[in-house]
C-alpha cells in the first residue's frame, strides 16, 4: 500500500524492507499504527537476490527470495503498512522522539523507529577488485550467473552463502572452483554434501586471493597457498566473492551504541540505546543471520514498538 506523504509525524517509521522490516511492519500494522516503511534501493534487501530458499518453515517445497518478499509485502500491506521507495540519507535520534528521518527527497518525523537496514557483502580489498567490479567480479550469483554461461568461474569463500551461490552457478557455468582459506567448508552439512558431490564444483583449499587479474575484464586471480607459500594464477572469466558481511550501520554512528564490528546493540526488547528506536535483523544480529530469525526479531521489534508507544502515553 502506498499513500501520499505529508509533513506529519508518523507513529512508526521502519527503515529497511527485508524480512525483519516487513515483520515489524506487519505487527505494528495489526496494532493500527499505520507504519511507514522506507524500503531503500532494493525492496526486500538481500533476500530479493536469493534464488533458492528451502529452509523457511512452512515452505516444504522451497521458494525463491523474490516470491517470499512479495508475499511478505502483501501481508504487511493488508494491515495498512505503506512503502516508499526511497533511501534514508540522515537521521536525528539524540534529541528524542519525535525523530527526524531524511531521504533524498523527503523529511519524515517519527514517534518511533525500527531500524532493519541489514548487512552488505565484504570486499577482499586486494588489487584489481575495485577495477573489475561489474567486469567479471560479482557479489551475487543469482543476479549475474546468467552472464557466465559455459564459462569458468571462481567462488571465494567457504560459508553458507558461498556454497549456496556455487550450487546456483552450476546452472550456468562450465566449472566452478571454490577458493577457501581453510581445508574444510564452514557451510551447513546439507550444503557441503551437495557441493562435494557436484561434478561441476572443485575446491582450492588453504588458499587466499592476493590479486584479481585481467585486461578489460577479469581473466583470473592470483592465489597463495597458506601452507606452502606457493603462488599461482587461476584462470577464470568470473569471480564471485562471498567472504562475509558488514552491518549497514554507518548512518547511525555516533547516535546509537554499537559493537566494535558496527552491529547495533539492542536489549531483550529489541530497543537500542535510544528509547523509542528499535533494531532487528542483520543490523544487530551477527550470530544467526537467517530469514527465520530476522522475521522473529522484526516481530519482536514491532510488538515492543507498539508497547512503548502505548506506555509512553
Amino acid at each position: 500500500m502506498k499513500r501520499e506523504m505529508k509533513m506529519q509525524t508518523e507513529k512508526v517509521v521502519i527503515i529497511g524492507s527485508g524480512p525483519a522490516g516487513l515483520a515489524a511492519a506487519l505487527y505494528t500494522g495489526r496494532a493500527g499504527l499505520k507504519p511507514l516503511v522506507i524500503s531503500g534501493l532494493q525492496l526486500g534487501g538481500q533476500i530479493s537476490l536469493t534464488y533458492d530458499v528451502d529452509n523457511y518453515l512452512g515452505f516444504p517445497e522451497g521458494t525463491t527470495g523474490p516470491d517470499l518478499i512479495e508475499l511478505m509485502t502483501k501481508h504487511a500491506a493488508k494491515f495498512d503498512a505503506a512503502i516508499v521507495f526511497e533511501e534514508v540519507t540522515e537521521v536525528s535520534l539524540l534529541k528524542g522522539s519525535p525523530f527526524l528521518v531524511k531521504t533524498s527527497g523527503n523529511e519524515y518525523h517519527a514517534e518511533s523507529i525500527v531500524i532493519a537496514t541489514g548487512a552488505s557483502p565484504k570486499r577482499l580489498k586486494v588489487p584489481g577488485e575495485e577495477k573489475y567490479i561489474g567486469h567479471g567480479i560479482s557479489f551475487c550469483a543469482t543476479c549475474d550467473g546468467f552472464f557466465f554461461r559455459d564459462k569458468e568461474v571462481l567462488v571465494i569463500g567457504g560459508g553458507d552463502s558461498a556454497i549456496e551461490e556455487s550450487l546456483f552457478l552450476t546452472r550456468f557455468a562450465k566449472r566452478i572452483r571454490v577458493v577457501h582459506r581453510r581445508d574444510t567448508l564452514r557451510a551447513g552439512e546439507q550444503l557441503k554434501k551437495a557441493a562435494y558431490e557436484h561434478e561441476k564444483i572443485d575446491f582450492v583449499w588453504d588458499s587466499v586471493v592476493e590479486e584479481i587479474v585481467g585486461d578489460d575484464k577479469v581473466t583470473g586471480a592470483r592465489v597463495k597457498n597458506l601452507k606452502t607459500g606457493e603462488k599461482s594464477i587461476l584462470e577464470a572469466e568470473g569471480v564471485f566473492i562471498f567472504v562475509g558481511h558488514y552491518p549497514n550501520s554507518r548512518l547511525f554512528k555516533g547516535q546509537l551504541k554499537m559493537s566494535d564490528e558496527g552491529y547495533v546493540i539492542t536489549d531483550e526488547k529489541m530497543m537500542t540505546s535510544v528509547p523509542g528506536v528499535f533494531a532487528a535483523g542483520e543490523i544487530q544480529d551477527r550470530l544467526y543471520r537467517q530469514i527465520a530469525t530476522s522475521v522473529g526479531q522484526g516481530s519482536g521489534a514491532g510488538i515492543m514498538t507498539e508497547r512503548w508507544l502505548r506506555e509512553r502515553k
